[in-house]
């Protein structure tokens, strides 16, 4: 298999940002994946202390599908975020200072408008990150797996809709569930595959319009008896991983 696409989600929930190659470090994510996140008043979440809590807790797709509506962007040098939403004027913030974390708090409640549950916080706490599941890992997605569903579901599916790090071509569909339990080499990294990826109703939402307009979990249950689509895995030795790489398998022993 090949890497297709690389992506990293810096904000939880939202836009994805490409990348040509990244540099993997053993036990993490990528780097700067979901390393924010914008949470509900209620969520109760302590930066000083995190536990690892349900995305409802966060603004996120599963529940707030207009989030698809702003295309955003983050520097990791100069701390800046952009929001361009559609037909709107740009909002810009240095989500580094607290004066900008204030600032981006303040117009993302405006824009979740009732969906907000009070006044939202932009979090970040160090050495964590905003996953759906506790453990730190690396998304893969079979992008002939992904088609496989696309023929059952008749009609495209945006790989974006299932907001992986690593899409991979090559392979038979659903060869990555054949990986579980087993190291692979990616690029220069060294992984291995621990769990199978179910899918949650934040797949519904189409990244371009910010409609509900396909049911992955559905057609997965019903097409191939399991929601699963992608699997997770567990970076063990680091390294360079870049468009164009080869996942490798190593002999089971």
């Amino acid at each position: 298999m090949r890497v297709e696409h690389i992506y990293r989600y810096p904000v939880k929930g939202f836009s994805a940002e490409a990348l040509e190659e990244v540099t993997l470090t053993p036990g993490e994510c990528l780097p700067h994946d979901r390393r924010f996140a914008l949470a509900q008043a209620d969520s109760g979440f302590d930066t000083a202390a995190p536990v690892w809590m349900r995305k409802t807790n966060f603004a996120c797709l599963m529940a707030n599908a207009r989030l698809a509506k702003l295309h955003t962007a983050y520097d990791p040098h100069t701390g800046e975020w952009v929001i361009r939403p559609t037909g709107g004027e740009p909002f810009i913030a240095n989500i580094h200072t607290e004066a900008g974390r204030a600032a981006a708090e303040a117009w993302m409640t405006r824009f979740m408008a009732e969906e907000a549950r009070g006044p939202l916080r932009f979090v970040e706490a160090p050495g964590y990150n905003f996953t759906d599941i506790p453990q730190k890992s690396v998304s893969i997605i079979s992008l002939a797996s992904l088609h496989a569903l696309e023929r059952a579901a008749g009609m495209r599916l945006d790989p974006i809709r299932f907001r992986a790090n690593i899409y991979v071509s090559g392979g038979k569909e659903w060869g990555d569930f054949d990986l579980m339990g087993q190291e692979i080499q990616l690029g220069q990294a060294k992984l291995r595959v621990w769990k199978r990826i179910v899918r949650c109703p934040a797949t519904e939402v189409n990244p371009d319009t910010a409609e509900r307009d396909a049911k992955p979990p559905r057609v997965l249950r019903e097409n191939f008896g399991h929601a699963d689509l992608g699997v997770q895995a567990e970076v063990l030795e680091g390294g360079r991983v870049a468009v164009g790489d080869s996942l490798e398998a190593f002999a089971p022993t």
